[in-house]
């Protein structure tokens, strides 16, 4: 009986037969106009993948010859400019394996897109122009599939047919792009000559490359070895929610980021450190003895003890590395850059912490792969930061762990997504310097607080008044300010000193604009503002705003 017979008499035994089978997560990724989506139309094409609705929009005309590309190119505006901007998930099956595609753009304006789509595969096919050979973004997005973690890299080369299946040029191109392998970490590479338009080595051997005996692209991607088994790897269980339905139930659901768990197992709750066992795992279908990750599963502890979404569960003596100051790779995702000493929010797992950048270690240079000096990172650059959190964070290094190294920076104000990282270590410069020097830096405080500490200096006529009403709203937003009011046979530079020293804004009433200068001359290493007699106070609060949480 064939596969498609016994879909239509035996659907029972296809659908256990299928739910077994292995799942490959693959992405594509490349150049504009390399012929990302017209490969996975053809892919989809060839291995029945695609409903006669979607033949008949992506012919062109009655009987006429197919326009892949359209299969996943769904997009009005991605039809109109002929590009692939957002990622487009197609499904297919055969006798082996089931597949999800990630179809990215490869316009260097969506490199966002691209890192989104690339984040859960485990191979990356990159297709590379025949007749224009390895570009920059091709590099950059090979660059980022590599970060990402992806083991296996199949270089596609596209377009066999308008460089008359010239092996030479094939060997050419192999050659230069092995030349910039060595700064990529795949377990494997391998190189496969195609036309997608025409369908050689797509799902058939082609007979236009005698001089190429490697497996066809489905070949490829039915028999390449998946990634390590993440049930053998430490327990991680990002706690979702509590779930109370009543008196008698205390539940810690999540989804298993890695490893197993039995019921009796001892369990850790990280950062608290309360421990506790097992005593029942439930499921959507009931309750079971033993669940190993991806499953999404709510624990019953024996204990009553405080747990909240964001803690994690780890089997004792396999905890995950606990740190305030992290090293990462970022791919930078907004307009707007990242800023040295600005503040961001982090989602990691399923907790959110306030960091801020300290140093860019370096940027990648897209043409050469080289580490350039850099002091920020703009739309789509990729590099090294050092962040330092306002609370230790427990993680694992994303080559270990994907889930548990993965995380997105979101800017505070605007509540958008800017940034993806993956975790490389604790930074262990500033994590020593800490473990030495126990005092609390301006910095930390700066973290905690939310704002940096400055002095604004106020004069003229009703001052004190005017630094009370300021008080009010900048405290209201968020602010910690003091008052600290001079006359003329007391001036408590000291007292300004040490409330600056403790995070706070102070709002200095000086007799005369002489005593911001005396003040600046006595205290240089603190950051003075005046505040113009002349604007209201909403403008000084919006201003001193802008000042302390830059």
């Amino acid at each position: 009986m064939t596969y498609a017979d016994q879909l239509d008499t035996d659907i029972l035994t296809f659908l256990q037969r299928h739910e077994r089978k292995e799942l490959l997560r693959f992405v594509t990724v490349g150049s504009v106009d390399d012929g990302k989506s017209t490969l996975i139309g053809r892919l989809l094409h060839d291995t029945h993948g695609v409903y006669d609705d979607q033949l008949k929009d992506a012919s062109r005309g009655e009987g006429g010859e197919i326009d892949f590309a359209l299969i996943t190119d769904g997009l009005r505006a991605e039809r109109e400019q002929g590009i692939t901007i957002d990622v487009a998930y197609r499904y297919f099956t055969t006798p082996r394996r089931k597949f999800i595609i990630a179809d990215t753009p490869g316009h260097v304006q969506y490199t966002r897109n691209m890192a989104t789509g690339a984040s859960t595969a485990d191979v990356a096919i990159i297709l590379i122009d025949a007749r224009l050979g390895v570009l920059p973004q091709s590099r950059r997005h090979a660059f980022i599939a590599s970060l990402l973690g992806i083991p296996h890299l199949l270089v596609a080369i596209n377009k066999m047919d308008l460089v008359g299946w010239d092996g030479e040029v094939f060997e050419r191109i192999q050659a230069e792009f092995n030349s910039v392998s060595d700064h990529l970490a795949f377990r494997k590479i391998t190189y496969l000559p195609i036309s997608a338009l025409r369908g050689d080595n797509i799902v058939e051997p082609s007979t236009r490359t005698p001089w190429y005996t490697g497996p066809t692209l489905l070949g490829f991607l039915e028999h390449v070895e998946l990634g390590r088994d993440v049930d053998a790897e430490p327990l991680r269980l990002p706690i979702q929610t509590v779930i109370r339905p009543h008196l008698d139930y205390r539940g810690f659901a999540g989804q298993l980021a890695s490893g197993a768990i039995k019921r009796g197992d001892p369990i850790k709750v990280l950062p608290s450190g309360r421990t506790s066992r097992v005593k029942a795992i439930d499921t959507f279908h009931g309750e079971i003895d033993e669940a190993f990750a991806p499953m999404s599963i709510t624990l019953r502890l024996e204990d009553e003890i405080d747990i909240s979404r964001g803690d994690i569960l780890v089997h004792p003596g396999q905890e995950p590395r606990l740190a305030r100051h992290l090293r990462a790779h970022i791919v930078w995702m907004h307009d707007a850059p990242l800023e040295l000493g600005r503040h961001y929010l982090l989602k990691h797992a399923n907790r959110y912490l306030r960091v801020q950048p300290l140093r860019v270690a370096w940027r990648l240079d897209m043409e050469t792969l080289e580490h350039l000096d850099a002091d920020r990172l703009d739309l789509n650059d990729i590099g090294e930061v050092t962040l330092a959190a306002d609370r230790p964070l427990s993680f694992d290094p994303y080559a270990d762990n994907r889930l548990m190294g993965a995380f997105i920076v979101i800017d505070m104000l605007a509540n958008t997504t800017v940034g993806a990282g993956m975790l490389i270590d604790a930074d262990r410069e500033h994590t020593d310097a800490l473990a030495a020097h126990n005092a609390v830096t301006p910095h930390e405080r700066a973290l905690r607080l939310g704002h940096r500490a400055a002095v604004a200096w106020l004069h003229g006529p009703q001052a004190t008044e005017r630094a009370e009403t300021l008080q009010r709203l900048l405290f209201d937003r968020g602010i910690l300010p003091a008052i600290v009011c001079f006359d003329r046979e007391q001036q408590p530079l000291d007292l300004i000193a040490h409330l600056a020293a403790a995070g706070l804004l102070v709002l200095a009433v000086a007799p005369t604009p002489q005593t911001l200068h005396e003040a600046q001359t006595t205290l240089p290493h603190l950051l003075h503002t005046p505040l113009d007699p002349e604007h209201t106070d909403a403008q000084h609060a919006e201003d001193l705003l802008a000042l302390t949480r830059a």
